[in-house]
């Protein structure tokens, strides 16, 4: 096993793949199975999204059968696709139980996205991540929510409901804060009705590569001194802030309430890890948002360079609070409000997200006839 992903395991982030499909479920010698990522590599955990569920379903044979007898019986393509996902979810879900059991449920833990197209109707989130956790009848289920202003409604009443959530799609700090305020008004619903709180789960998906893929573009614009210098700064920066805030909750009156009566913290997760820009460390992503009660979901490609050349440094963010506002505040200085950025990201990622999906629902179509 990797000393470099034990340590970060050991430090109390949570290694989780963000890659799922029915080759990593089998030993075919083409990938690496979840069986020996879970053995070998300290990955307690599995995250999926639409563009990965259509990558997998239109490039795999291993479909193939499976979506001819669901045609057969005169399935649309969206149900199809609903029974092949679910499938292969509850599958990865029985296959992480021993990681959830001695975990203590913490880990071991397998997401699904609501269909992104709903991103921005709270009813219909609610309606199928609902379905959704019916269906899968797992409890190392997550449900993705997108962190939308339409989505918070639906993150507390989930919440309430004892549905474990994935919060997803989330930016700046601002809408982190209203993540988790949601996410505690979910568990005080719950304990207002003496329902259990042991049993709810919850992470928040905080975006840290496309941060900067879209701010250092702008600074390259700008191409005075002190923006060249904030080159690759802004995404760490903010996703710190993020945890400054995390901190503040767990340690609040308010949070200790909740905990006392079995209540389980929403922990922060790192997503988007993979470096887009060549010229920066593939493992920076990962090596400097280490701290307790966290989780990187990454994909395989950055957990093999985390593996070769990361360099552990121990808790990376706790201490870091004054640098990571003074990158924001020099941001803002020069003309660049995290803020409007996040906004721009939030819209893009839907989209990015609703593009694979109408491709899949296309392809499986095309195959169905």
């Amino acid at each position: 096993m990797s000393k470099t992903l034990a340590h970060i395991s050991q430090a109390g982030t949570s290694i989780w793949l963000d890659d799922l499909s029915r080759e990593r479920m089998i030993d075919n010698g083409k990938s690496r199975s979840l069986k020996s990522l879970i053995a070998e590599e300290s990955v307690v955990g599995v995250t999926t999204n639409p563009a990965i569920f259509s990558s997998s379903i239109s490039q795999s044979s291993l479909y193939s059968d499976d979506l001819k007898a669901l045609a057969a019986k005169g399935y649309p393509a969206e149900q199809i696709i609903t029974e092949l996902t679910c499938s292969d979810v509850a599958k990865a879900c029985d296959l992480f139980k021993e990681v959830f059991l001695s975990s203590g449920a913490v880990d071991g833990r397998v997401s699904i996205e609501v269909d992104p197209r709903f991103a921005r109707d709270t009813q219909a989130t609610i309606s199928q991540a609902r379905d959704l956790w019916k269906r899968i009848d797992r409890p190392n289920l997550l449900i993705k929510v997108p962190a939308t202003i339409e989505g918070l409604p639906a993150i507390q009443t989930l919440i309430s409901e004892g549905i474990s959530v994935n919060v997803t799609i989330i930016f700046s700090t601002k809408r982190y804060e209203q993540v988790l305020g949601a996410f505690i008004k979910g568990l005080e619903d719950r304990a207002r009705q003496s329902l259990p709180l042991s049993n709810v789960h919850s992470v928040a998906s905080f975006f840290i590569s496309r941060v900067d893929t879209e701010i250092d573009p702008r600074l390259k614009a700008s191409a005075s001194k002190e923006a060249l210098d904030l080159l690759g700064k802004s995404a760490i920066a903010n996703a710190h802030l993020a945890y400054r805030h995390f901190e503040e909750i767990l340690h609040s009156d308010r949070w200790q309430v909740l905990a006392k009566l079995g209540g389980n913290i929403q922990r922060p997760l790192w997503a988007s890890t993979g470096v887009k820009d060549p010229n920066y460390d593939p493992t920076q992503y990962v090596m400097e948002l280490v701290a307790p009660l966290c989780v990187n979901t990454m994909p395989e490609q950055t957990l093999n360079a985390v593996k070769a050349q990361g360099e552990f440094k121990g808790n990376a963010i706790s201490g870091k609070y004054l640098d990571a506002a003074r990158v924001i505040n020099q941001l803002a200085s020069i003309g660049v409000d995290i803020e409007e950025v996040a906004d721009k990201l939030e819209a893009e990622g839907i989209d990015k997200f609703i593009k694979p999906w109408l491709e899949l629902i296309a392809n499986v179509e095309a195959a169905s006839k």
